[in-house]
């Protein structure tokens, strides 16, 4: 039997993606140059879904404001995760809304409808809960799946050898006993993952292994999203209007004669790009992002309402909403080791994160691996080549 309903987890902050999620909650986040959780819908209502329920928490204005009532016409229901808890405490809060049996994602990861019509054929043909798996060449960073004649044999949290190659990848078909599971397991720590319930079933019951080889990106910290970017674009129509060699340009956004447009770029709506400009490959700018003229971006994605300012280079760099960068702004790009909490990842290519309402009076430069943090002020001049926090203003 079909499954009809999806519950889609997206109330979680993603405090790794900080200062991003700073004012916004994850499944927000650009993937190129619309929230990664409107992929999700995508993905959703092309694979034949007819409801959605979204849990939403950390700033779930974000999300209602956005989407409304439905979305692509098909209706949405949300429901709110008071504490992050965990997955499974999450999926929870949306049983009086299920009836029947039900489709679970995650809102923060790029997936194609394939992967779920994948799932929900398992689903449909057995009768069995059935877990969406596909191979990683670094099991370590998610977590490995092991499995045993196409079912679920065991999950693996942090494997130390490279003998795993498969991993969760957070889509699942359950039928409605899964409520009464998630009440029967254990917490720990006070909170609750739906593979803690997956795992007791797995030891009494069959649980499906639905291997898939389709879309599947995760943004996990502030460089990932230069990666689901280049997914988006590499691998996805972007937008109705499409241009030579995978240009789009939304037809309210206005692009100067002689300014330099390439592809892989999406220009959003109100869009304004100037003289001289060099736009691409591998960009998305959102809505109302002006950028200047003789201003080189690449590489990058730029949120709604971004002003980068006239000879200003930005490479390898990511923008929240109204950010304002002045003129000459240069952000070299390339790989660098980045600080985020109290962890350096060592060799990451990122040339900067700049945070929602951060102004660059301009001539500043921006060193590779930098994040800067919400409403901060960079003055004329100054040279940035360490993190710099939430309303920090920095002169020369």
């Amino acid at each position: 039997m079909h499954i009809d309903t999806a519950v889609i987890l997206a109330a979680g902050e993603g405090t790794r993606l900080q200062p991003l999620t700073r004012n916004r909650p994850k499944p927000m986040l650009p993937a190129a140059n619309r929230p990664i959780l409107e992929h999700v819908f995508d993905a959703l209502v092309e694979a034949g879904i007819e409801r959605l329920v979204v849990v939403v928490g950390f700033k779930r204005d974000r999300v209602q404001d956005h989407f409304g009532p439905a979305y692509r016409d098909v209706p949405i229901t949300y429901v709110r995760q008071e504490k992050q808890l965990g997955s499974g405490h999450a999926l929870a809060q949306a049983r009086s809304e299920v009836d029947g049996p039900l489709l679970v994602l995650n809102g923060d990861r790029l997936i194609d409808a394939g992967t779920i019509e994948a799932v929900d054929t398992s689903f449909a043909e057995t009768g069995d809960p059935s877990i969406a798996v596909t191979e990683r060449r670094n099991t370590s960073r998610y977590g490995a799946v092991e499995l045993r004649d196409g079912d679920i044999a065991d999950f693996v949290e942090k494997p130390r050898d490279d003998g795993y190659r498969l991993i969760n990848a957070g889509v699942y078909a359950f039928p409605e006993t899964i409520f009464q599971s998630i009440e029967e397991t254990p917490r720990t720590a006070g909170e609750l993952g739906i593979t803690d319930t997956i795992e007791r079933l797995v030891a009494h019951e069959r649980v499906r292994g639905v291997e898939v080889d389709g879309m599947w990106v995760d943004a996990t910290y502030p460089w990932d999203l230069l990666t689901v970017a280049r997914e988006v674009l590499d691998r996805e129509r972007v937008t109705e209007t499409e241009r030579d060699d995978r240009v789009w340009v939304d037809d309210d956004a206005t692009v100067h004669e002689e300014a330099v447009l390439r592809g892989p770029v999406v220009v959003g709506p109100d869009c304004e790009v100037g003289p001289d400009a060099v736009v691409g490959p591998h960009t998305a700018a959102g809505a109302n992002v002006t950028i200047g003229a003789n201003a080189v971006v690449q590489r990058s994605v730029l949120d709604a309402d971004a002003r980068v300012g006239p000879g200003s280079t930005l490479l390898d760099t990511v923008t929240g909403q109204d950010v304002d960068l002045g003129a000459s702004t240069v952000v070299p790009g390339g790989t660098a080791d980045v600080q985020v909490g109290t962890t350096v990842f060592e060799n990451q290519r990122l040339g900067a994160v700049i945070g929602d309402w951060t102004t660059v009076d301009g001539a500043a430069s921006i060193a590779p691996g930098t994040l800067i943090g919400t409403d901060a002020t960079l003055h004329t001049g100054v040279t940035v080549d360490s993190n710099v926090g939430e309303g920090v203003e920095v002169m020369r």
